[in-house]
């Protein structure tokens, strides 16, 4: 392990953040709310650390290893969630606790979209902007940004962007070089985010609304400017269709919008065996819910039916967590429904939480090939994407992800059922953050600010397991990654 080289890079990485509290300061000079200081006491903090973590080892000029990488990006993660609460603890209005600060600037940065703030109408501008900014941040991961800038600082990227990149598969690059691939990756989501914002301008929201929702929308955040989310377009039928068709997009591959960028051509989304799983969820967990909400007469007519209907399901499905109603009061099955499509989430290299549909779709094939081998005991099935078999190795990491997901689940759901806080809403507190979803059922369907302090630090856990996929954090307890 190089620790002089992680903390040469850990230090640069911290200045680099610091910057990220710049624009709120202008935003908080263009509406006068009088939250300069709390952005500039916050950029002062989070430079000077950088500076001395920096400072000493400025002249390391070892290269980075595998392990160093895995720390760095773990490190990194709480380390920028801790000084990303420097603004909103000192900032006056809203009034937050360490832990208030922690917890949401974590959830921001993890595009998880859980907040215990409520009153968003009415808080200072720059406050709203600077929430949206981070999920934005987090949403492709500030480390692939990282990547594409470390070169010229003399540092190579590949360790980074293995340890931080989700999915399965961690080796697939879209362009020769790593720096392309993460420009690759940051010029579509920039585009994506542009043509987002603008959408929503064109569709009536005013600007500042456009901006900060368009960044929660790409980086499947959740985060609002309103305390009713996009419930406040309510009357606006074109903004929930633009969110619809951004939240989908935002959850798939953004290889896939690369190569079809690039090749002019919509072929390698219909090719692809993700997309089309991903595609035939979404439909059929549409199907379940409005048939659910149709029989129930929980709307007066079909049309609001379909409307309220899909928007939830793409939303909750893609781990983004908009809402336009409380869907935690739908009859039936249909808020558990809605939680448990957000376990598998969105696509592996998207910005969207869960397991990832290409991991679900690897494990139900398995299970169908065990079903095969009861029959035929002695035959080869190798387990298929499409026309390609999976590597054993792969499949036995996906199984690996899934008990380790489990038992820690199950872990931190009795750690706060034992604080106090009942089965409901227990369950769907580490559901929403482990997914990195955001509204839960019970008493965090509208916020987290209800439940106990050590319940909401057991939630940044989650968080940052879930935005990292576990294994790049637990890793880091293994004794074998100490050994020399």
């Amino acid at each position: 392990m190089r620790l002089y080289v992680v903390q040469r890079i850990l230090g640069m990485l911290l200045m680099l953040f610091s910057s990220s509290m710049l624009p709120p300061i202008v935003v908080s000079q263009i509406y006068d709310d009088g939250s300069s200081l709390a952005f500039i006491k916050g950029f002062a903090v989070t430079l000077i650390a950088g500076a001395m973590i920096w400072l000493p080892v400025r002249k390391e000029r070892r290269e980075l290893r595998l392990r160093d990488g895995f720390v760095i990006v773990a490190a990194f993660w709480v380390v920028l969630g801790t000084f990303g609460a420097a603004p909103l603890l000192f900032s006056t209005a809203p009034s937050m606790t360490i832990t208030d600060a922690v917890f949401e600037a974590i959830s921001g940065l993890t595009t998880t979209g859980a907040t215990v703030l409520s009153g968003l109408d009415f808080l200072p501008k720059s406050i709203l902007y600077y929430r949206q900014q981070l999920q934005w941040l987090g949403g492709m991961g500030i480390i692939v940004l990282a990547v594409a800038v470390l070169p010229m600082l003399g540092v190579g990227g590949m360790q980074l962007y293995r340890a931080e990149t989700p999915g399965p598969v961690k080796d697939t690059k879209l362009t020769p070089r790593i720096t392309q691939t993460a420009k690759a990756l940051w010029y579509i989501y920039l585009s994506l985010t542009i043509i987002c914002a603008i959408s929503y301008f064109f569709a009536g929201m005013d600007p500042f609304d456009a901006i900060c929702h368009s960044f929660s929308t790409v980086a499947i955040g959740g985060f609002s400017t309103h305390d009713a989310s996009m419930g406040y377009f309510t009357d606006n039928i074109f903004i929930e269709q633009i969110a619809i068709l951004f939240m989908f997009l935002s959850g798939v591959n953004f290889s896939l919008h690369f190569f079809a960028w690039r090749s002019n051509s919509i072929l390698h989304y219909l090719e692809d065996p993700e997309f089309k799983a991903y595609t035939l969820i979404m439909i059929g967990t549409l199907f379940v819910v409005l048939t659910g909400l149709y029989m129930s007469n929980e709307y007066d007519t079909v049309s609001e039916t379909f409307r309220k209907g899909l928007f939830q399901v793409v939303s909750i499905a893609t781990t983004t967590g908009f809402t336009t109603t409380d869907f935690s009061v739908w009859p039936g099955t249909l808020p558990v429904l809605l939680l448990f499509a957000s376990f598998i989430g969105g696509c592996a290299g998207s910005t969207g939480g869960g397991m990832k549909v290409i991991r679900c779709v690897l494990l139900f094939k398995q299970g169908l090939r065990e079903v095969h081998r009861l029959v035929h005991p002695n035959a080869e099935v190798p387990v298929k994407l499409g026309s390609m078999p999976v590597p054993q190795r792969v499949i036995d990491a996906v199984w690996g992800f899934l008990a380790v997901y489990v038992a820690l689940f199950v872990l931190m759901m009795i750690v706060v059922l034992a604080t106090g806080i009942d089965q409901v809403t227990a369950f769907s507190a580490i559901a929403a953050s482990l997914n990195n979803l955001g509204p839960g059922l019970g008493d965090v369907a509208s916020g987290f600010s209800g439940i106990n302090n050590i319940s909401k630090w057991v939630c940044i856990c989650a968080m940052l397991l879930g935005r990292l996929e576990i294994f790049t954090l637990l890793v880091l307890v293994s004794p074998a990654f100490w050994r020399h």
